[in-house]
């Protein structure tokens, strides 16, 4: 792909710029603003170069929420005049991927630049239309992106250890089966380890699981899995650490416990490479702590490439005490800006945001 460092004269042109700007707003306001943040540079690159900047983005699944709680934000960053165009699933023909939208939006500018990964797995107007009418290019978080997520299956550093979590079972399960090939150690937690439980045998109480038809005890009979061997589970109105062999019928599993936390860190202090996508817990129901514990053990450690991704993890990120940037970082960390997009360039190395820059 073609990044915007080699665009030759900037000055005087318009750039469209497709970004992702769906963050979470409430009352008006933004509330996590890291997905703004990681696409500064390639703004301020462009703006610097003297190109007039035209960003687009969706906030929202239906386009019926406004921009302007992004464009208040924005303002307190950028200082240049810039514009943001109104949510661009507003309009039907974006998802349709409708060629005629994409060349009147193609009309706005002279050059296209996508740094929106984590919608590059859409094969919307705006990703992949865009294209075909433009000189087109990556931006800086695209680029950063590509290269640091492609460290899991490009020769790899190893010890490889791959920590997955969360839940949507039946979309990860590729990824535990790319994964139980490239790494050394595939540690499951957070509502996906549920699924493995049930299977091995363990009464899980009224957890989370996906009710799929998959078959996957040959899976678990590879070394390399880890399940917990503890977890804290609500019985009535406690919180209670207990075996996995001793969950009740009708308790929740709600986190990993102390045990499980001890054995993953002892894997962390002994990998060179993490790639970890996805909470160990139910953070949203208080669940968080696991996550947390193992996020600050993390962030402090040394020689050490660690990639971080997925949405509800970055959400762990941000809204718990140890943020990246808290810590003097003495690892090589990378925390990516998508969700699913992650999961599908983790899989299959390339996604149509991608091909269509190409």
């Amino acid at each position: 792909m073609r990044n915007i460092r080699q665009i030759k004269n900037l000055k005087g042109k318009k750039v469209l710029v497709r970004v992702d700007f769906n963050v979470p707003i409430k009352n008006g306001k933004v509330l996590d603003d890291f997905r703004i943040k990681k696409t500064l540079p390639t703004i301020r690159f462009l703006q610097q170069k003297g190109a007039k900047v035209i960003l687009i983005s969706h906030l929202g699944k239906d386009g019926t929420e406004s921009m302007k709680p992004v464009a208040d934000c924005l303002k307190k960053y950028i200082k240049k005049n810039i514009t943001l165009l109104d949510n661009i699933r507003k309009f039907s023909s974006e998802i349709k991927n409708d060629s005629n939208f994409a060349k009147e939006l193609s009309a706005l500018g002279d050059i296209y630049v996508n740094d929106a990964f984590s919608v590059s797995h859409r094969a919307h107007a705006s990703i992949v239309g865009l294209p075909k009418y433009l000189p087109s290019y990556s931006g800086f978080q695209f680029e950063e992106e590509i290269k640091n997520l492609s460290l899991a299956f490009k020769k790899p550093k190893h010890p490889f250890l791959f920590i997955l979590g969360g839940a949507k079972f039946s979309t990860k399960m590729p990824l535990i089966k790319k994964y139980l090939k490239l790494a050394d150690f595939v540690f499951i937690g957070g509502a996906l380890a549920n699924n493995f439980l049930k299977v091995k045998g363990y009464e899980i109480g009224k957890s989370l699981i996906d009710n799929i038809k998959y078959d996957f005890k040959n899976d678990l009979k590879n070394k390399k899995i880890i399940l917990p061997e503890d977890v804290v589970v609500i019985s009535g109105k406690k919180l209670i650490t207990k075996k996995v062999s001793e969950i009740g019928k009708n308790e929740i599993i709600l986190d990993i416990g102390e045990k499980t936390i001890e054995n993953l860190i002892k894997l962390i202090k002994k990998s060179k490479f993490i790639l970890w996508n996805g909470p160990l817990g139910k953070y949203e129901d208080g669940g968080g702590e696991a996550t947390k514990k193992i996020l600050k053990f993390i962030f402090n450690q040394k020689n050490k490439n660690i990639v971080l991704g997925g949405g509800d993890l970055v959400s762990c990120i941000s809204r718990s005490t140890p943020k990246a940037k808290s810590y003097k970082l003495k690892a090589s960390i990378f925390i990516s800006t998508g969700g699913g997009a992650t999961l599908d360039f983790l899989v299959n190395g390339t996604l149509p945001g991608i091909k269509a820059l190409k």
